[in-house]
């Protein structure tokens, strides 16, 4: 654009002709190495963002409507940056001029030309008053444009300018926890540029091979651009349609399971509650509201077989879900089997009956009770898939509480993942999730090399539908929805149920279980309620009621 142009703007019968002193075309974006073909890509489908341009477009006034306003100070475009590509702005450093000469001129100023600038300001009032009362009467005192409107429009031009100065700071830093926040954050205000944009520069630094954040990062990016296009229950389902193959699946989860001490110490603590409040009954009734392979009877059965006096008859009601039954490629009958040949060979007397129905359906008659059993209820990792009131005005998780109380249990036991997701806001939610699974790669990545292809495994198809689900979904089609342990106990204590704090012999078996895992795990004991976690992030608590 050249200097020496003039625009006129047409103001009722009045005209006033802008004549720029420098040039604008200094004002652009980057060169299009650095900022343009952003661009995102999912499989078939691809955004193109747009491409970068000059603020030239926008100099011109002759578009502006008749309330003075300047498009291209609104404009999110109209953003300049320096030549290390940070967005800057010298608009702070300009003035507006009435000239004699019925010309509006950018002219520089400081705070020397203070006298200079107060002679010209009076001067354009006088000017705008004179102009205001020619084209509309005595009514003129309605308007006052240059004092409104100007400073607005300046305003709002440099807060643009320095939201982008720090988003590209922020990029050049490369933290990749602040960057995916940060693009939450846009998406939760509806800002889609600063979204797009950010999901663009996302995706050449994640990678479900690099480090524990760019692992994560990878699905959590995957989750908000499913968000995004309101598709989130659709790439939640279609990743439990690509599941691996049930027993594919069960040897992800059977590594899972090993290499990591928390679903053994999930049901290391409640076997050890269980067991405690049985030692003196000869029949014993466990009703397990998510058996899953019956992995965590196995070493209870063992324990019992070697009981003074004798083992206890046992009896196991189990309530199956849909992806255990998936992973072992059939009903509960398997599970039922598996444990009936293990009692056997252990001389334990042994009875195992299942319910055809899900947890949050199950009834008081489906656990056909006999007066001389001791009844213990199991909840292991399974109350914050049952939906509350907040979706469902029947409330099974509350429901199921008073159900177990009813069952009259000499113990009751809870093991869940310690964080809050249940009814926390979007931005919340995210800033959770991102913290406790990074706690969970991590802890992985100390084990498992890499590049390791079972390690990939494991994280896609056990942990990274649950990000998914945390993020993408809302409503009832989000099932993931935790609750910490002090909300627990407020729902137990309504049910009617009084703490049953954990021995100090399940203490020391399970520091001696941590023993035998490599990393940073921490045990802690508070209120009689066990919490195992990954440096400073508890992540599953465990604890006992009756």
């Amino acid at each position: 654009m050249q200097t020496s142009q003039k625009h006129e703007i047409t103001y009722g019968s009045g005209r006033f002709y802008v004549e720029p002193v420098q040039n604008l075309e200094s004002y652009c974006f980057p060169s299009s190495e650095n900022l343009e073909n952003y661009c995102s890509s999912d499989n078939s489908c691809q955004t193109t963002y747009p491409s970068v341009q000059t603020l030239e477009q926008y100099g011109t006034l002759e578009s502006a409507s008749t309330s003075n306003s300047f498009p291209y100070q609104n404009s999110p475009s109209a953003v300049s940056f320096s030549s290390n590509n940070s967005p800057v702005s010298k608009v702070e450093s300009n003035s507006y001029v009435l000239r004699p000469q019925n010309s509006l001129e950018i002219v520089n100023g400081s705070p020397e030309d203070d006298s200079y600038l107060t002679h010209d300001l009076d001067d354009l009032t006088h000017k705008i008053r004179e102009l205001e009362t020619a084209m509309l009467g005595p009514n003129a005192d309605v308007l006052d444009i240059y004092d409104a409107v100007i400073p607005e429009e300046s305003d709002s031009f440099l807060l643009e300018a320095e939201k982008w100065k720090k988003l590209m700071e922020m990029v050049s830093r490369g933290d990749l926890k602040e960057m995916l926040y940060t693009c939450a954050k846009a998406m939760a205000v509806n800002d889609m540029e600063t979204t797009e944009w950010l999901v663009s520069e996302l995706r050449k630094m994640v990678s479900i091979s690099g480090n524990p954040i760019q692992r994560l990062g990878a699905y959590m990016l995957e989750a908000l651009v499913a968000r995004m296009a309101s598709s989130g229950s659709i790439i939640y389902k279609s990743l439990k349609c690509s599941e691996p193959t049930g027993n594919e699946l069960l040897s992800y989860m059977h590594v899972l399971y090993e290499i990591c001490p928390y679903f053994k110490f999930g049901y290391m603590s409640a076997n050890g509650a269980i067991a405690e409040a049985m030692k003196e009954e000869s029949e014993v009734h466990i009703i397990d509201f998510q058996i899953n392979q019956g992995t965590q009877w196995v070493s209870l059965i063992q324990a019992l077989a070697h009981r003074p006096g004798g083992p206890p008859k046992i009896r196991i009601t189990a309530v199956d879900d849909s992806v255990s039954a998936y992973a072992r490629g059939g009903g509960l009958d398997i599970v039922g089997k598996r444990l009936s040949t293990l009692a056997q060979s252990c001389h334990v007397p042994f009875e195992f009956h299942a319910v055809r129905a899900a947890a949050s359906e199950v009834q008081l008659e489906d656990f056909e009770l006999r007066p001389d059993e001791a009844v213990a209820v199991n909840f292991a990792i399974m109350l914050h898939h049952v939906p509350d009131e907040s979706i469902n005005s029947h409330n099974h998780r509350d429901r199921l509480l008073r159900l177990a109380k009813h069952l009259s249990p000499k113990v009751v036991t809870l093991v869940e993942q310690e964080f809050n997701t249940n009814n926390a806001p979007f931005l919340q939610r995210f800033f959770e999730t991102m913290n406790y699974y990074l706690a969970i790669f991590e802890s992985l990545d100390v084990v498992m090399p890499r590049e390791h292809k079972e390690r990939i495994n494991v994280e896609q198809h056990c942990l990274a539908r649950e990000v998914v689900n945390l993020i993408a979904c809302e409503g009832a089609e989000r099932v993931e929805r935790h609750e910490l342990l002090n909300k627990w106990r407020m729902r137990f204590t309504m049910a009617g149920f009084t703490p049953y704090p954990l021995s100090s012999f399940i203490n020391s078996s399970i520091k001696d279980l941590l023993e035998s895992y490599r990393g940073h795990y921490t045990l802690e004991e508070t209120d009689g309620a066990l919490y195992l976690g990954w440096k400073n992030q508890v992540l599953i608590a465990s604890c006992a009621w009756r």
